[in-house]
């Protein structure tokens, strides 16, 4: 996975990064969107679009907003 939604997406949802995403690889969820890590092409048009700032590069991830890396690999688990 390269890139993850974070907190500022919960309850926000505008969506800006899944109109720009070239791959179709976001999708919502009850509270937030979510990156499939396996169709995700890296390309970075989500992180631009984003209008809250809550995509973040995974590398980039504090120790805190790592819990969002899980919360996307479970919800496309249980997809």
């Amino acid at each position: 996975m390269a890139f993850v939604i974070t907190e500022a997406c919960i309850d926000e949802k505008a969506a800006d990064c899944q109109d720009v995403c070239p791959v179709d690889c976001i999708q919502e969820g009850a509270d937030q969107f979510f990156i499939d890590a396996d169709t995700c092409i890296d390309c970075g048009a989500c992180e631009a679009a984003c209008p809250v700032g809550a995509i973040f590069y995974e590398d980039d991830l504090t120790e805190e907003r790592k819990v969002f890396v899980a919360k996307a690999k479970e919800f496309f688990q249980n997809a």
